[in-house]
């Protein structure tokens, strides 16, 4: 599951085995880019606490179907198989809308932003989160204006940031661990986005 040792959900104790059961879902299945932390359970827990407030809380206003899509776009760019494919399922999910979403997976897979199904505001935040993820220091405040002169309020960038920024964290977690999916359940989600501290996945 990753190049570190892992301790299994079953091994489990003390506080590890508290928050496992906090981010567990169906069967006792923790997901690997969580039992990755397992060694330092501090970790998981910072981690699952940015995871659950950048992505789904329930203060955020834009979309967690177009959140989710910076996601999977962010990944892709890192070369993330494990984020892209965890988090397009949960994507779809949301969405709810089939041929929509494998309009967005043919774009992101051929790196068009243009192609991608989504309103002009939208693809400016793709373009937004291609520049943060792929030369963050050429970003002014140029950059934001357009975001604004689109619609998006500055809160709304915030979140734009944030869940960019987040995937670049959890890319390099997954990359650089050699976490893989094996056993997960794909597109699992901690859904109870009214209570911050419900990280449950379903």
């Amino acid at each position: 599951m990753t190049w570190i040792a892992t301790v299994p959900y079953e091994q489990a104790k003390g506080r590890l085995k508290q928050l496992y059961d906090r981010v567990k879902g169906p069967d006792n299945n923790v997901d690997n880019i969580m039992m990755s932390h397992s060694l330092r359970p501090h970790s998981m827990e910072g981690h699952m606490a940015l995871y659950k407030y950048v992505l789904h809380h329930s203060a955020n206003q834009v979309p967690k179907w177009f959140l989710e899509t910076l996601g999977v776009w962010v990944s892709h760019q890192n070369r993330c198989d494990y984020c892209v494919h965890h988090h397009f399922a949960g994507l779809k999910r949301l969405l709810r809308d089939d041929a929509k979403a494998d309009g967005i997976w043919q774009a992101v897979m051929a790196e068009d932003i243009d192609a991608l199904p989504l309103q002009a505001k939208e693809k400016e935040a793709v373009r937004y989160a291609k520049k943060l993820t792929a030369a963050p220091a050429s970003l002014s405040e140029a950059d934001i204006g357009r975001l604004r002169d689109c619609g998006y309020s500055d809160g709304e960038i915030l979140e734009i940031n944030q869940v960019s920024a987040y995937f670049a964290y959890a890319n390099r977690t997954v990359l650089g661990l050699g976490c893989s999916t094996d056993g997960d359940i794909l597109g699992l989600s901690p859904n109870n986005s009214d209570n911050p501290d419900d990280w449950s996945h379903s």
